[in-house]
């Protein structure tokens, strides 16, 4: 795209300011430039374009057609400049515009698609534009507003909003715990069918921490993928030990479809969710409107796992 640099752009608000005033005594005024200095920026235009644009007599002056004609397209242009600085100024102080999110796939469908819809509802005029995938998207490449990450974040220039600690638990269905016996060690893993997630950043190697310890074991299995609902649909049907977050497999716990491996231990137990973005500076009053939601949702979540496992904890008491 051809923009004009600022001697052009000098040469034009010259005839502009010529237009208006009526001589270049009185533009001089108004730039606060000596007439003289005007009379070479429109010489230097006129040379450029190879027309006459201003009619020059020692008592009056007066724009050529092409002159008028100039000026009205120029006078065009400028309102289209000041009409996108203005929307653009409105979109960082209203709650408008179009937001461009990354979230992960399996947790974007099950777990996310509701919050989303409810800030829809809430903010009517932002465009949501969703990108569900478990793949690391380049945000700043790619032109993303946000993402939602899980994991532990590698060092970058994007600003971090942790949103909560991320809970992987290891789970299995009942027939293949009784066909191929419960692991009761982590060692044990490296025996079993484990269902790998290759979008796991240690995989093929799981990091278990408890209180007292970790372990790492390096697993395999006869299915591997990058999707988790892939897997978590396999692991349904008793092909093998599946390893994910709490959110994506205890439903399948409490409804007798899954039973927990190892509950004392968890996967990678310092990784989090978190919102990440490109920059704090400039932020448009969308973005800052869907920042608050996002973290006003995880923490309501959050303080209702906490009450529900508070709950349970004084049912067995």
């Amino acid at each position: 795209m051809d923009l004009p640099d600022s001697q052009h752009a000098d040469e034009l608000a010259t005839l502009l300011a010529l237009s208006d005033a009526g001589s270049f005594a009185a533009a001089g005024r108004a730039l606060q430039r000596h007439p003289s200095v005007l009379s070479k920026r429109v010489n230097a235009l006129e040379r450029r374009l190879g027309v006459r644009l201003v009619e020059r007599t020692t008592r009056q002056l007066h724009l050529t057609h092409e002159g008028l004609r100039l000026v009205e397209k120029v006078r065009e242009a400028t309102d289209l400049i000041a009409q996108a600085q203005k929307e653009a100024a409105d979109g960082a102080a209203q709650v408008r515009g179009r937001l461009r999110v990354s979230v992960p796939a399996a947790m974007g469908r099950r777990l996310l698609s509701p919050m989303v819809a409810e800030f829809a509802l809430a903010h009517p005029q932002v465009t949501l534009e969703l990108e569900y995938a478990d793949r690391l998207v380049d945000i700043v490449g790619e032109r993303f507003d946000a993402a939602i990450r899980i994991g532990q974040l590698a060092d970058s220039r994007l600003v971090a909003t942790r949103l909560c600690s991320h809970r992987r638990i290891m789970a299995a269905a009942p027939a293949y715990l009784a066909k191929n016996g419960t692991p009761q060690l982590p060692a044990d893993l490296a025996q079993h069918n484990c269902l790998g997630f290759t979008g796991l950043q240690s995989y093929p190697e799981w990091q278990l921490t408890q209180p007292g310890g970790s372990h790492s074991v390096v697993v395999r299995g006869s299915l591997v993928s990058n999707d988790n609902e892939a897997l978590l649909a396999a692991a349904l049907m008793g092909v093998g030990i599946l390893a994910g977050g709490d959110w994506l497999i205890n439903p399948g716990i409490a409804s007798g479809q899954l039973v927990q491996v190892l509950p004392q231990w968890q996967l990678n137990a310092d990784a989090g969710i978190y919102l990440v973005r490109p920059s704090a500076r400039f932020s448009t009053a969308a973005m800052a409107a869907f920042r608050t939601w996002v973290v006003d949702w995880f923490a309501a979540r959050a303080g209702k796992a906490l009450a529900e496992a508070d709950a349970a904890v004084d049912a067995l008491r």
